[in-house]
């Protein structure tokens, strides 16, 4: 089990690389420069939090960067071209794991591959605040989500990778597609599996 772990996480990072080139983005306008004029200390705000974050807690890498995995990839990417098969009409990297289970609504949060292991939430909502200070209503949940995980894996010398922001923060959440989709904490690297024609996620 420990022996996959590193060619797991290996797979996350390209995954949620792909993810951030628009391979799994359905909105038009996704752009690396969209706050730059909107709210220009934004991302400098988001790095410092997230490297303090790492240098307080050292596994709050790892935890962001499973985090933005498992809000991204609820769908599934099969075939040379990497399509995307939208499963239960969900977009993914738009924030919906973030939401607090209600009396009437089912978290993302609360499924088998979440509940209490998902982590790092406590670090997106810090940001959130801090941002939320400079720049009023003008940062999405989902953005933050995934410039922390981009900034989590620089601020250890790890690979780096372009994210184009600008998503909208989702108003749902979809446990079930969470629960089909997402890799269990049990799961295994014969889980995951890459046939000639392309990656493929077990769904």
């Amino acid at each position: 089990m420990e022996s996959s772990f590193p060619t797991i996480a290996f797979i996350s990072v390209l995954l949620l690389f792909l993810a951030n080139n628009n391979i799994i983005q359905s909105e038009a306008q996704l752009a690396p420069t969209f706050y730059d004029s909107r709210c220009p200390r934004a991302l400098d705000t988001i790095r410092t939090l997230i490297r303090q974050a790492i240098s307080h807690k050292r596994r709050s890498l790892a935890s962001l960067i499973r985090l933005h995995f498992h809000d991204c990839f609820i769908q599934v990417i099969s075939n040379a071209n990497l399509y995307m098969q939208m499963k239960h009409d969900f977009k993914g990297c738009d924030g919906s794991i973030l939401p607090t289970e209600t009396r009437t609504a089912q978290s993302e949060k609360t499924t088998l591959a979440n509940n209490n292991s998902a982590r790092g939430f406590e670090v997106i909502e810090a940001a959130k605040r801090k941002v939320e200070k400079i720049c009023p209503r003008i940062i999405s949940c989902a953005d933050i989500l995934s410039i922390a995980a981009r900034d989590a894996s620089v601020a250890v010398g790890d690979p780096t990778w372009q994210v184009k922001l600008g998503r909208r923060y989702s108003t749902t959440t979809s446990h079930s597609a969470a629960d089909d989709n997402l890799p269990s904490p049990f799961a295994t690297l014969t889980y995951f599996q890459v046939p000639e024609q392309g990656i493929r996620l077990p769904c």
